[in-house]
């Protein structure tokens, strides 16, 4: 393999000329043809992204794609077994004025990321990593269909970045992961530590779910919910968690074979704000169930449990404590003054600084204080710094 390598290598650099002057130092010059953009491996593949290999295209220099490698995991974005020499990756998906930007490979999979914004996967996808809704496989290159996104704010980076079994892409400023009710409660019933009710499909894979939402999106009707469980037995986890995604945001994107075995258990008119407001005005509902309960200076305050849990990307390490020893309340809030922990509220239900107050300096070093009492997750934005980031975009 390393002989066919180093003879690619040499047809890459064939037309350069290097010079060594007597103080030891190199030049060189020449036509930088295919010139190297990005190498990446995974464990038994590897990937090459290269620039301008046509010698005639002088402007907007096409990027191709080379792989090689083992190939039964799938890595290689194409069908002919395993390859000893880097071999082109050819599809329609970055060909014609679509170009790749960046390529990013973990243990058996890619991510490729394109100038018209195009999200394009293949190889290993045991764990669903390549995020295609299941866990086939992908010899060749396919295209994911990403959520439409709003954006209060500019992009100013892009990065993709893959592991093992999974795959990110970030972008930045990064402010909230979501940002209405019906993208948070879709992103709900994946959040096993957050649920407390498992579907099995019909192949044994099992989908979590969040109880006290399916007892009013199905009619606040145990029956309703053995109803679904039969659905669901005999759906594969695409289907399954398309009836979901039904059940929590009325996406009608769900085939109509699907919809009509459904649409006598769920209701299918309400709105997703006025499933909550029922949820939180319901006086006999289990307060546990509802609330987080936390007291400080001698007054008790409700957070709603759901929108916390939706929130959590910023609250996980503050309101994980609190189910974990199994107590509802939390006691350490008298640090904060009434106006810091005003603003504290109406971040967790807006994401914005309550408009007309003006955020001091003593201000955030009281909500700095409360947040490293609750040793927030630091894998993602912690609150503090979100504030200083809204706070010096506003002045």
């Amino acid at each position: 393999m390393m002989k066919n390598v180093l003879k690619y290598f040499q047809e890459l650099i064939q037309d350069i000329f290097f010079f060594l002057n007597p103080n030891q130092e190199l030049f060189g010059c020449g036509y930088n043809k295919g010139k190297i953009i990005d190498i990446q491996c995974g464990i038994n593949h590897s990937i090459m992204l290269i620039e301008n290999e046509d010698e005639n295209q002088n402007q907007n220099p096409k990027r191709k794609l080379y792989s090689c490698g083992y190939s039964q995991d799938n890595g290689l974005g194409k069908k002919n077994g395993n390859t000893y020499e880097f071999t082109e990756i050819k599809s329609s998906l970055f060909e014609n004025d679509d170009n790749i930007l960046e390529i990013c490979v973990g243990a058996d999979h890619n991510l490729i990321l394109t100038s018209n914004s195009k999200l394009i996967v293949f190889g290993g996808n045991w764990y669903g990593q390549l995020g295609t809704g299941d866990t086939n496989t992908q010899s060749i290159p396919i295209q994911i269909e990403l959520p439409k996104l709003r954006f209060n704010e500019n992009i100013y980076d892009y990065h993709l970045s893959c592991g093992e079994n999974n795959s990110f892409l970030y972008y930045s400023p990064f402010l909230s992961s979501f940002s209405n009710l019906e993208e948070d409660l879709i992103k709900l019933f994946r959040r096993k530590e957050f649920c407390n009710i498992s579907f099995k499909t019909e192949n044994g894979e099992i989908i979590e779910a969040h109880k006290l939402i399916l007892k009013y999106r199905l009619n606040q009707n145990q029956n309703q919910i053995e109803k679904l469980q039969e659905i669901i037995s005999s759906k594969s986890v695409k289907e399954s968690n398309q009836i979901f995604e039904m059940i929590y945001s009325n996406n009608s994107k769900i085939n109509p074979k699907l919809y009509s075995e459904i649409k006598e258990i769920i209701n299918s008119n309400e709105k997703i704000e006025e499933t909550m407001k029922r949820i939180y005005l319901n006086e006999n509902e289990n307060e546990n169930e509802k609330y987080f309960i936390i007291e400080r200076k001698e007054k008790q305050y409700k957070f709603p449990k759901l929108i916390l849990i939706m929130r959590s990307e910023l609250y996980r390490g503050m309101f994980l404590s609190v189910t974990e020893d199994k107590s509802n309340k939390v006691t350490d809030y008298s640090e904060l003054s009434n106006k810091s922990f005003q603003i504290f509220e109406y971040w967790i239900y807006s994401n914005q600084i309550k408009e007309g107050i003006k955020i001091t300096q003593e201000i955030i070093d009281e909500i700095k204080i409360g947040i490293d009492y609750f040793q927030l997750n630091q894998t993602y934005p912690n609150l503090f710094d979100l504030l200083i980031n809204k706070f010096n975009n506003q002045n």
